[in-house]
C-alpha cells in the first residue's frame, strides 16, 4: 500500500495551480476505463441497472481536479466537462487514497466533513453501499500466469 509522507502531500498541493489548468478529459477517460475493467464487473447486475444513467463528479479539492463519470450498461465512461451531475463527491487527495486502500471509512470522513457528497441522496447511498460491499479494488496491473515450463 502507498503511504505518502506529509512532504509529498505538501509538494502535491503546490502543483494545484498547474493541475487546475490541465484538461480533465484524459484523466476521466483513464479512470473510467480502470473502473470499467476492475470495478464494474464486481457490481451485481441489479445494482448496475440502478446505477446506469447516473453521472458522478469527483472533485479532488486540494489539486483542483474535477472528473465526471457516467454509468452506462457497458460500464463507466468519461462525461463531458459541462452539465449536471447525479452526485458530486469532494475530498482531498489523501482522503480519496485512504478510502481506496481501505484505510479510512467514508462515513467517518463524511461526518468529520473531510468528504462532501451532494446531489441525489438515494443514488449517493446506493453508490456508497456498493463501494462498501465490494471493499478496496485491486488496482495492481494484471499479469499473465507464469508458464509451467519455466521458460520466460
Amino acid at each position: 500500500m502507498i503511504r505518502p509522507s506529509a512532504s509529498f502531500w505538501h509538494a502535491l498541493a503546490r502543483c494545484e495551480p498547474l493541475v487546475r489548468r490541465l484538461p480533465m478529459w484524459p484523466a476521466a477517460a483513464v479512470l473510467a476505463r480502470a473502473l470499467t475493467e476492475r470495478w464494474w464487473p464486481l457490481v451485481a447486475p441489479d445494482v448496475r441497472r440502478e446505477l446506469v444513467g447516473g453521472t458522478v463528479e469527483v472533485v479532488v479539492t486540494d489539486l483542483g481536479v474535477r472528473v465526471r463519470l457516467h454509468a452506462t450498461a457497458r460500464g463507466i465512461e468519461a462525461a463531458g466537462g459541462a452539465g449536471g451531475y447525479t452526485v458530486r463527491i469532494q475530498a482531498q487527495a489523501r482522503h480519496f487514497l485512504a478510502m481506496m486502500q481501505g484505510d479510512e471509512d467514508p462515513d467517518t470522513l463524511f461526518f468529520d466533513r473531510r468528504l462532501v457528497m451532494e446531489g441525489d441522496t438515494a443514488y449517493g447511498l446506493l453508490l456508497k453501499n456498493t463501494l462498501d460491499a465490494l471493499g478496496p479494488v485491486d488496482w495492481r496491473p494484471w499479469r499473465a500466469p507464469a508458464r509451467a515450463s519455466g521458460l520466460p
